[in-house]
């Protein structure tokens, strides 16, 4: 299972590596969603969140003040100084690697580079606390140290969540405490996925029952690995490839 879980997470990981090199000024969402596509399809991987729970897409493509589970839309241009988050997720013989990362297009301003730079701070900050012994509170309350730390929103209603033959499984993990002492064990796969806001915390979401936003409407990070508990150390599966 690890073997075909890694598989899947380093196709997950080489996706988003080919979307960064395209991500410039003038370029659709739903372009990087097509290149998404038969980039999976080419790995021997299906897309894994092409038809979840009916999302329409393979990839979640949230610009700005979109928090998680933007549409791709032909539509959707990006231009100079946009930020766009891109979670992408695919299946190897019924295997899940799930994986987000937010990139700039373009020159952007500092203040919207700085919550970038804290949002994978903090991501690692998680990440650290993924060793057996530890409690799911430890990885949570990492990352919200340096979301406050950093005086950033943290968004409540969305967080991290087990990862296996179902892209989202238990346990749910918060990005902030909440006391919850559920013990790590060598082998737990988990995405850890902070969503960090320049604003407050509160997000709504928007007509299409999917796109979700800032209420403030202000810029919205995220930064996700799937990661193994380890005995002594973490295993990023979405990095540390077979």
């Amino acid at each position: 299972e690890i073997k075909l879980i890694r598989k899947a997470c380093e196709v997950t990981k080489l996706t988003l590596e080919m979307l960064k090199k395209e991500i410039k000024p003038g370029v659709t969402t739903k372009h990087l969603d097509k290149l998404a596509y038969d980039f999976i399809l080419s790995k021997g991987c299906k897309p894994a969140f092409k038809g979840l729970y009916g999302f329409p897409g393979t990839i979640c493509a949230s610009v700005n003040e979109e928090v998680v589970h933007g549409i791709p839309n032909k539509d959707r241009i990006l231009k100079n100084g946009d930020i766009i988050s891109i979670d992408v997720g695919a299946t190897y013989h019924g295997l899940v690697g799930d994986s987000a990362w937010t990139y700039t297009v373009g020159e952007v301003d500092p203040k919207v580079k700085k919550l970038l730079e804290t949002t994978e701070r903090a991501l690692f900050a998680g990440i650290s606390k993924m060793i057996e012994g530890n409690v799911l509170d430890d990885v949570s309350g990492a990352v919200e140290d340096v979301a406050k730390e950093g005086g950033y929103g943290i968004v409540r209603q969305y967080g991290g969540h087990g990862v296996g033959y179902n892209m989202h499984e238990e346990p749910f993990l918060f990005n902030y405490r909440v006391g919850n002492k559920l013990k790590l064990k060598q082998g737990n796969v988990i995405a850890i996925e902070p969503m960090l806001n320049l604003g407050c915390d509160d997000v709504l979401v928007l007509d299409d029952e999917w796109t979700v936003v800032t209420k403030d409407k202000m810029p919205s990070a995220h930064f996700e690995h799937t990661v193994m508990a380890g005995e002594n150390e973490p295993l990023i599966l979405t990095v540390d490839t077979l």
